[in-house]
């Protein structure tokens, strides 16, 4: 990587001290691990748009699909303020080119899901989504979001760094924008894709074989759709053993019986949960250095973010 990737984050989660309570919620692995990669721009939502810090605490009250952000003990409504500085922020991270988020867990204003909504009776569901965060989400739809609590699943948080770096090259493919940009980013994803979704790697592969034909904008947003909703999918050990066994098939005219038999000895392991997938795609990688398979060195499947972050080492 030439420099890092800029996302947003709440801004706690770097050790600011913008909590309610005057503290912060500072996670280690967010700034000592992904900081070595990612550029952070902070966001508080309540101070930002004017409130103090320490202050009084607040919840979500009324109707889960547009509730209102009210404090605990005065009932002061911050609603329509949170509302006003939301739309002039988000004005302003647009200018950031941001290719993810990561949002603080069940905060009334930054929580991506599971908040807390008090009803009339005052019982709490945990079926909100706070007012910043939702406010993001809508303005923009395809950029790879997540929560810090979430991150502390191998799965979730594979899943959305790899989407991070996704977003990146394809931020970086649609400057200078020219068809076989799009062929060239399409070809080197393939297998990525399909470790995520079989059906929208199908449907961007049609989009493609008709680029010529459509009108370029509706070209990039229906390709571009697909590609953000597929990486939304979380791939499955059934997935990645179908994607790795397609690959195998790249040297079935190469492979001694024995490296065949290695080969499939590592993916069935991993299979069956044994290893993790780190160990089968160290091999192929060997073999595809080995017998020059030029058409898999260019498949980001291989590599889709940096090995330092060992998100392939769990099984």
């Amino acid at each position: 990587m030439d420099e890092k990737i800029k996302i947003g984050i709440s801004s706690c989660l770097l050790g600011n001290e913008v909590r309610f309570n005057g503290g912060h919620q500072h996670d280690r692995y967010i700034t000592d691990t992904l900081g070595d990669f990612f550029n952070f721009v902070p966001v508080c939502p309540e101070v930002e748009c004017g409130l103090s810090v320490p202050r009084e605490s607040m919840r979500l009250v009324g109707d889960a699909r547009s509730p209102r952000l009210i404090t605990n003990k005065t009932g002061i409504d911050h609603t329509d303020k949170m509302n006003k500085w939301a739309s002039v922020r988000l004005e302003e991270l647009e200018q950031e080119n941001l290719c993810g988020f990561i949002f603080k867990s069940k905060s009334p204003s930054s929580g991506m899901e599971r908040v807390k909504v008090y009803d009339k009776n005052n019982v709490p569901r945990t079926i909100g989504v706070g007012l910043f965060a939702r406010a993001f989400m809508e303005h923009f739809p395809i950029v790879p979001v997540e929560e810090e609590g979430r991150l502390h699943d191998p799965s979730l948080r594979e899943n959305f760094i790899e989407s991070v770096f996704l977003y990146q090259r394809w931020r970086s493919t649609l400057n200078d924008f020219t068809l076989k940009k799009l062929v060239d980013f399409h070809t080197q994803h393939k297998l990525l894709l399909r470790a995520h979704s079989e059906n929208h790697y199908r449907e961007m592969g049609r989009i493609v074989a008709e680029a010529g034909s459509i009108e370029p904008k509706r070209l990039l947003s229906s390709y571009q759709e697909n590609l953000m909703a597929a990486m939304r999918l979380k791939p499955t050990v059934k997935k990645h053993v179908n994607v790795l066994m397609h690959m195998m098939g790249y040297f079935k005219k190469r492979l001694s019986s024995d490296e065949k038999q290695e080969l499939l000895d590592v993916i069935t392991r991993f299979k069956n949960n044994h290893i993790p997938l780190i160990v089968p795609i160290t091999l192929m990688n060997h073999y595809i250095r080995k017998y020059n398979e030029s058409y898999l060195q260019q498949q980001h499947y291989l590599n889709p973010h940096p090995t330092e972050l060992r998100l392939r080492n769990h099984a």
